[in-house]
């Protein structure tokens, strides 16, 4: 997730221990990182609202990703 938000134009502002905080423009929200450790669906929801996303917006940009 962290490096999608990078690769839609966020950037990491500040980490402070697991939790790394990421803004563009007006738009801010906090990533949790645990190793390899997959988000909950409840914290996913939480970051595309934060960043204003819809999940079926979000679904197609995490696909175009890996159809390069």
């Amino acid at each position: 997730m962290l490096q999608f938000l990078k690769e839609q134009g966020f950037s990491v502002i500040r980490v402070r221990g697991s939790h790394h905080v990421l803004r563009k423009d007006t738009l801010r929200t906090t990533v949790p990182v645990h190793g390899s450790a997959n988000l909950r669906i409840g914290t996913l929801r939480g970051i595309l609202r934060d960043v204003e996303l819809s999940a079926m917006e979000f679904e197609n940009l995490w696909g175009g990703r890996h159809q390069k």
